[in-house]
């Protein structure tokens, strides 16, 4: 093993474990960050084992952890009752959130779900069951982003090994 591929290790190792973090936190953009890793990983060993296709694969796999996050959250509001506007309020609710740190993250979607299905002159109890529909579908995404994310690692090493 040379002293690049050494290199190249240690940074994948660190991108690809930040990647998996950043699945589950806020403001880190966790997918991009884990292929970054296992890019490096492959490239490390000279694209020997992991090839081509296999980056292909990991890189559509680190795509849909966007479409599993945005997918459960609209869900989510969908499921408990939640209109149209509590949807796009929610949408909103996290892209305002982001300027506000980890609260308004967390919180950014509720109330922007809340406010959405209060501009519809519904009761706060079903405003706030909409809210809670958007948190339930976040959690949802969160759980299908790091189940991405480890298919991902798994795929990797499985291919590295055989």
């Amino acid at each position: 093993m040379t002293d690049q591929s050494i290199i190249l290790w240690i940074i994948s190792a660190i991108l690809t474990f930040t990647g998996l973090a950043g699945l589950l936190l806020p403001l880190v953009p966790g997918a991009l960050l884990l292929f970054l890793g296992l890019l490096l990983g492959a490239w490390a060993e000279g694209f020997r084992y992991i090839g081509l296709w296999t980056l292909l694969f990991l890189a559509a796999m680190a795509a849909m952890t966007y479409v599993v996050e945005f997918v459960a959250s609209i869900l989510g509001v969908k499921k408990y009752g939640g209109s149209r506007r509590a949807m796009v309020g929610a949408a909103v609710g996290g892209v305002v959130g982001i300027f506000l740190g980890i609260p308004g993250i967390l919180l950014g979607p509720f109330v922007g779900a809340v406010i959405g299905e209060l501009s519809l002159q519904r009761s706060l109890d079903e405003a706030s069951q909409a809210g809670f529909g958007t948190v339930v579908g976040l959690a949802i995404g969160v759980a299908g982003k790091l189940a991405l994310g480890i298919a991902m690692i798994g795929i990797f090493l499985l291919i590295r090994l055989i």
